[in-house]
């Protein structure tokens, strides 16, 4: 079976689970069954990436954890290629209204943030960027992969527009690859999460023109970014993004409660043939 061979993309790489060699001659063998409590995350002979497997067993515990506290029956046949059923989905969102009680985040703690972090609520701020995207797909070598993206920015930072243009052109998986890596004029709002964290980040220290000095690593792959003017928009009083500021830490508040849960609800459970964070601890309220 071919594949990566570097063990952590889950593309396969290497004899995977369901190969053994015998006498010099590769022969199926038993493929280990992945298990929460003794349920099954997936059938015999079927083979999942690390990612989906860890999101089957998290929802599993989930699942689980309904049925101890009443709120599932027993009967629930349990999820069918990692999809649970109509009840279980809203027992599910029920355990956790229950599980999960979040303070709203005071005036305090919001001003503190908004003092913290001026410009992530700047309304109107713009880069004029570029990028060049190396994209992890299946089966490719993810560490040959990167090791050539950290060569091509090494050479890229010392080189011109013209360069990097004819580089976006050779080596790009986004259609931008066609115009040179231009992207065009992009707010907060038009990149990923990932990227807009770097092309729009918010101490003065970091704020880069030109080729940034980092590869960015985003869920499709390795970035080369390139920023080439910045327009930097206004700040709004906090009395204006009140609302916005105590939203956002109310995501993060849930985002960290949601995780201690399930690392608890894993520190609880038996695991087979699966990896979770665990830990055996109250939940943090």
């Amino acid at each position: 079976m071919s594949g990566c061979g570097g063990g952590s993309c889950g593309c396969g790489g290497g004899k995977s689970n369901a190969e053994a060699e015998v006498g010099g001659v590769e022969t199926l063998a038993p493929i280990a069954v992945a298990r929460v409590n003794d349920v099954a995350l997936h059938g015999a002979g079927e083979v999942l990436g690390e990612e989906e497997l860890r999101q089957r067993a998290y929802g599993e515990l989930l699942r689980q954890a309904a049925q101890r506290a009443g709120l599932l029956a027993a009967s629930d046949p349990g999820p069918i290629d990692g999809v649970h059923s109509e009840a279980a989905s809203e027992a599910i969102e029920a355990l956790l209204a229950r599980e999960i009680q979040l303070p709203e985040p005071d005036d305090a703690a919001c001003k503190r943030y908004y003092e913290a972090h001026p410009q992530r609520f700047a309304r109107g701020e713009r880069v004029r960027a570029a990028h060049i995207l190396l994209a992890v797909t299946p089966g490719v070598d993810v560490a040959a992969l990167r090791a050539h993206a950290e060569g091509l920015l090494v050479r890229l930072r010392c080189e011109d527009e013209a360069s990097f243009a004819k580089a976006a052109a050779e080596n790009s998986n986004c259609p931008s690859g066609e115009q040179g890596g231009g992207l065009g004029w992009l707010t907060r709002e038009d990149c990923l999460p990932e990227v807009a964290s770097v092309l729009f980040a918010q101490d003065e220290a970091n704020r880069h023109m030109g080729v940034l000095p980092r590869l960015l690593s985003s869920r499709h792959g390795f970035h080369i970014l390139r920023v080439d003017e910045r327009e930097a928009g206004e700040v709004p009083s906090f009395d204006q993004v009140r609302g916005s500021v105590a939203a956002l830490l109310r995501h993060q508040l849930s985002v960290t409660a949601m995780r201690q849960y399930l690392d608890l609800l894993a520190g609880q459970a038996q695991l087979q043939g699966v990896s979770l964070n665990q830990a055996d601890t109250p939940l943090v309220q």
